[in-house]
C-alpha cells in the first residue's frame, strides 16, 4: 500500500503540472472505487482552477476555486499526466481534463482508492478531522510521543502507527525507525523514556525524508506520477530481511507478527 513517502512523491510530481490549470471536464469511467465517486463531481469541478496541491496523511488534497478533491491511492492507485488523445488503459478510471487537452489520470487496478469531493473545510471532513500530527511538520517531536505514551501499555510500534497520534508512519517505516532508534518494537509505549522518544522522532523524520528523496519504496505495482517505482527498498536495514545479518551487529534479523503485521527487528540492537 502506498504510504506517506509514496503519496508525497506523487504530490510533488503532479503539483507543478496542475497548479493554476483550469479543469475542462471530468471523465468517470468507473464510479465504484472504495467508495462511490460523487455523482456531482463531473458537474462541480469543470470550470474551476486548481489552486493548491496538498497532502494530509495519506490523502492528496487538490484544492480548486470552490471545493477540494480528496484522493486516496488505496492499494495500487496512482496519478499520472497523459497527453491529449492518449486512450485510457483498462484500469484508468478517472480523467481530469485540462484546457490544453492534457489529462491528470487516476489509475487503480485494485479499486481500493478513493476520489471524493467536498465544498466544506477539509479539516472538518470525517476522514481527516481526527488525524494526528504530520511527522515532517514542526509540531512533531519526542515530547509529543512521550506524552501520548503515558497511558499506553501496548507496543511502541503500534503507537507510532496510530494515525490519531502521528500520521503516515506505515509498517515499513515504523520498523526502520525503531531499528535506527534502538527500540524493540514490542516494548510497551509507556516504558520508553523521553530521550529515547526524542531520538525516535528524529529517526522517523529522517527515514521518511530519505524515502521521499528516493521516490518511496517499491510495493507491488505502485509507481509514482511519472510511472517510476521507488528505490528506498534498496536501503532498508531490517524490513523484509528476516534471517539476514543485522547491518550493525551481524545477528540474524528476526520477524514476528504484531497486530497482524510482519515486524522485523534485531534482538541484540533493539531493547
Amino acid at each position: 500500500m502506498p504510504e506517506l513517502p509514496e503519496v508525497e512523491t506523487t504530490r510533488r510530481g503532479i503539483e507543478p503540472l496542475i497548479m493554476g490549470r483550469r479543469v475542462e471536464a471530468v471523465v468517470v469511467r468507473q464510479p465504484m472505487l472504495r467508495w462511490p465517486i460523487p455523482e456531482d463531481l463531473s458537474k462541480a469541478l469543470p470550470g474551476q482552477r486548481i489552486r493548491a496541491c496538498r497532502r494530509r496523511a495519506k490523502y492528496l488534497l487538490l484544492e480548486a476555486d470552490k471545493g477540494t478533491l480528496i484522493a486516496h491511492l488505496g492499494m495500487s492507485g496512482s496519478f499520472a499526466m497523459a497527453p491529449a488523445g492518449r486512450p485510457p488503459g483498462k484500469h484508468d478510471h478517472v480523467d481530469l481534463c485540462f484546457e490544453d487537452g492534457t489529462i491528470l489520470r487516476f489509475r487503480d487496478p485494485r479499486r481500493f482508492g478513493a476520489l471524493l469531493w467536498t465544498t466544506e473545510p477539509t479539516e472538518s471532513h470525517p476522514l481527516l478531522k481526527k488525524l494526528g500530527v504530520e511527522p515532517l511538520g514542526e509540531d512533531f517531536n519526542g515530547a509529543l510521543l512521550h506524552a501520548a505514551a503515558r497511558t499506553r501499555t501496548g507496543p511502541v510500534k503500534l503507537m507510532i502507527m496510530n494515525a490519531s497520534v502521528v500520521v503516515g508512519v506505515g509498517n515499513i517505516y515504523a520498523c526502520e525507525s525503531l531499528f535506527r532508534a534502538g527500540i524493540h518494537p514490542r516494548r510497551p509505549a509507556r516504558r520508553v523514556g523521553a530521550r529515547r522518544y526524542e531520538r525516535l522522532a528524529d529517526e522517523i523524520r529522517k527515514v521518511l525524508g530519505e524515502a521521499i528523496a528516493q521516490g518511496g519504496t517499491t510495493l507491488r505495482d505502485f509507481v509514482d506520477s511519472s510511472g517510476q517505482p521507488g528505490y528506498f527498498a534498496q536501503d532498508l536495514a531490517v524490513y523484509g530481511r528476516a534471517g539476514d545479518p543485522c547491518p550493525r551487529c551481524g545477528e540474524p534479523v528476526r520477524r514476528e507478527v504484531i497486530s497482524q503485521r510482519s515486524t522485523f527487528y534485531c534482538i541484540a540492537c533493539q531493547t
